[in-house]
């Protein structure tokens, strides 16, 4: 594989003596990788993350943000325990759930271990939605209060989300001024040309076919969150008259 790129580019820079040099430097660089490794395995190349350790791991950050205000009541719990059902159906749920109350008991719980963890194992669109999904239950009771909130944005920091990514998925949930734009990470002042490359490379970015995970919540935050893109945009059309 190196063989060929190092071949063609030599040839492409410095003619017939390149394509020599580049492919002497290929093959040095094709066994010192075995014959031969696909550029993308050698990318993608991190240990992978069980549906169980994944499960456990979202299941600790939720506590973590049900637990920001310094106190957990029934009501929020029957929220999210609602929140389960509707994502994975009543059996799956009530386990999960039992699991959770014991995840919500544990006061060792850590932040920056869970997402060290995750970010080795885990691509950044699944990350930008476990973030979304974390949005999703601190708001399922209807708001999200400042502590929460301040406790998302820690966890998207220790997950390294960009801040323009971060901004994005939290117009989804706190509505303000310019919400729409927010989403696409783009300023009002944009003109519409920027509005429909901005809407394409969010689609590209948050498509549920780059979220590549066995987690139902995940897969159906994706779509979802999808969704809060195509609605934007067509929210700016609107606007606009576009």
């Amino acid at each position: 594989m190196f063989k060929l790129i190092f071949t063609l580019g030599g040839f492409f820079f410095l003619g017939l003596p390149g394509l020599v040099i580049g492919f002497i430097v290929g093959s040095v660089i094709d066994r010192m990788f075995g014959g031969g490794v696909h550029v993308q395995t050698i990318i993608n190349n991190r240990p992978q993350v069980s549906p169980a350790d994944f499960e456990l791991n979202l299941l600790s950050l939720c506590s973590i943000v049900i637990k920001a205000d310094g106190t957990v009541n029934q009501n929020e719990l029957q929220y999210v325990r609602n929140y389960f059902i509707a994502t994975y159906g009543k059996d799956k749920a009530n386990a999960i759930f039992r699991t959770f109350n014991e995840v919500v008991k544990d006061r060792l719980v850590s932040a920056p271990r869970i997402c060290a963890f995750l970010n080795q194992r885990t691509r950044y669109e699944v990350r930008l939605q476990l973030l979304h999904f974390l949005f999703g239950i601190a708001n399922a009771d209807g708001s999200i209060s400042d502590a929460e909130l301040q406790k998302i944005r820690e966890i998207a920091g220790f997950l390294r989300v960009y801040p323009r990514d971060f901004e994005s998925i939290m117009a989804m949930f706190v509505k303000s001024t310019n919400n729409a734009y927010k989403i696409l990470e783009i300023p009002p002042e944009s003109s519409d040309s920027e509005v429909k490359s901005a809407y394409r490379k969010m689609v590209k970015k948050y498509h549920p076919d780059k979220v590549i995970t066995d987690d139902t919540a995940i897969k159906k935050g994706a779509e979802e969150k999808f969704k809060q893109v195509q609605m934007a945009y067509e929210q700016i059309q609107q606007e606009r008259g576009m």
